[in-house]
């Protein structure tokens, strides 16, 4: 389970980082893109970062609920059941 928890650290500084390279008006790393159109161009560039940017936000809602249902497995393994519980209860207070 740590292992999900550094990866979804890691997306999640991945994911910060596209959002803060893209520019909703145009700007940011594909700006610097628009007077070289050789290998990439700039609407590749913003194809490449919106694909990226919701790919990582997927991923990390994916790892989150992954990290939850593992959390809830482990947890209910630790705690003695309700029933278990009585009836240890019960047999001390005989």
């Amino acid at each position: 389970m740590t292992i999900l928890v550094i990866i979804i650290i890691l997306a999640c500084l991945a994911l910060g980082f596209f959002v803060l390279i893209q520019n909703s008006k145009g700007g940011g790393l594909a700006s610097n893109f628009a007077s070289s159109n050789q290998i990439m161009g700039v609407r590749k560039t913003t194809d490449f970062l919106e694909k990226a940017t919701w790919s990582l936000a997927g991923v990390i809602m994916v790892l989150c609920l992954a990290c939850a249902f593992m959390t809830k497995s482990e947890f209910q393994k630790a705690r003695p059941s309700q029933e278990q519980a009585t009836e240890q209860t019960t047999d001390t207070d005989l």
